[in-house]
């Protein structure tokens, strides 16, 4: 937004959150989400949705779509995501995955973790991962994120998210309820979740460590709920086989 849209310095932090909100918003319901839907989702007023919603059209971040019907992500937006896109897997590595996706028949994605961020490295094709803003934004309510709070942080700071939003009816809200899960994380050695990020949606992500033991990435296998609570030992072998080996294969 041009900084002459921007509300007084003390309402600035609200107005932003708000409107990277709305972003995620739009990224994850995909193009032709109405402003009132953005409105329910996030419990804002109808108001303040239109205007930041017309903001952020006015400055290519949000595009209207052909039919005025709704919106989607405009030039700004995919400028941005270009400009930190992560390096290109190495052939060995992207081969691994490929390997791993006719075998497991499910979505099985890879993330990054370098320098404590976590960014999307290959996506599965055929059914395309959570946008990486909402899954940084929202670590306690995906299994990725999950890894990484169990791995480096507290999430009560700003970076490990400070806010336990709840986005589905089964997203851990509470802080005792996290802390318990972050511990179960950290002694199974994965992360899981079940309709927390997205309804109709579950994933398990194991980790992916260097030499040295350091989390450099995870390793998720993504579906239908009660494919991914069911899943089968042989299944969850070969995933972690899968790590085991992108531990090798992964740019330094």
């Amino acid at each position: 937004m041009a900084a002459t849209d921007l509300p007084p310095v003390g309402r600035q932090p609200n107005a932003i959150h708000n409107a990277l909100s709305v972003l995620e918003e739009v990224a994850r319901a995909g193009p032709g989400v109405t402003a009132k839907e953005i409105s329910t989702a996030l419990g804002l007023p109808p108001a303040t949705t239109y205007r930041l919603v017309n903001q952020l059209v006015a400055e290519e971040y949000l595009v209207r779509l052909p039919d005025l019907r709704g919106f989607t992500l405009g030039r700004k937006v995919i400028e941005l995501a270009g400009a930190v896109a992560p390096p290109r897997l190495p052939g060995p590595a992207a081969d691994a995955l490929a390997g791993l996706r006719s075998e497991v028949r499910l979505a099985i994605n890879l993330v990054s973790y370098r320098r404590g961020r976590l960014r999307m490295l290959d996506s599965d094709p055929d059914h395309p991962p959570t946008s990486d803003a909402v899954l940084s934004r929202h670590p306690h309510a995906s299994a990725f994120g999950k890894l990484l709070l169990a791995e480096h942080g507290d999430w009560r700071s700003p970076a490990g998210g400070g806010r336990l939003r709840r986005l589905t009816a089964r997203t851990i809200a509470d802080p005792v309820a996290l802390d318990r899960e972050l511990d179960r994380v950290r002694n199974e050695g994965l992360a899981r979740q079940c309709e927390e990020l997205r309804a109709g949606r579950g994933c398990l992500a194991v980790p992916v460590r260097d030499a040295s033991g350091t989390l450099v990435a995870g390793l998720a296998v993504s579906g239908p709920p009660d494919r991914i609570t069911a899943l089968e030992t042989p299944i969850l072998r070969r995933v972690r086989d899968c790590a085991a080996d992108l531990s090798h294969l992964l740019p330094r």
